[in-house]
């Protein structure tokens, strides 16, 4: 089982961003799966979550507005598309998914939002 996060990196604030979580080892349509984010010297911080069987999305206060969790079956992929970035964006942003007794974290990739 492996999840790997990509397409982070540095924008200007107002620009966007679209993060890629590839699953393997597992069907993320049957998974919880969710969006967190890291910042320096802070604690982990839950951005967004697409539940399983519905594809439920719901998401942080922080972001709300600004991004969208979504993903594609057939790729086994889940994004998050982030708008409107803000310098207090930038973190290292992990996909993470849940099901019963199991939980999967991916590795993180960075987003740097600055001028």
């Amino acid at each position: 089982v492996q999840l790997v996060e990509s397409g982070g990196g540095l924008v200007q604030p107002g620009g966007s961003l679209r993060l890629s979580c590839a699953a393997s080892g597992f069907t993320v349509s049957t998974y919880a799966m969710s969006w967190f984010r890291q910042a320096p010297g802070k604690e982990r911080e839950w951005v967004a979550l697409i539940t399983g069987a519905m594809g439920s999305t719901d998401y942080g206060d922080s972001v709300k507005g600004r991004f969208t969790i979504s993903r594609d079956n057939a790729k086994n992929l889940v994004y998050l598309q982030m708008n409107r970035l803000k310098p207090e964006d930038t973190a290292v942003y992990y996909c993470k998914a849940d099901r019963g007794p199991l939980t999967y974290w991916g590795q993180g990739t960075q987003v740097t939002v600055s001028s």
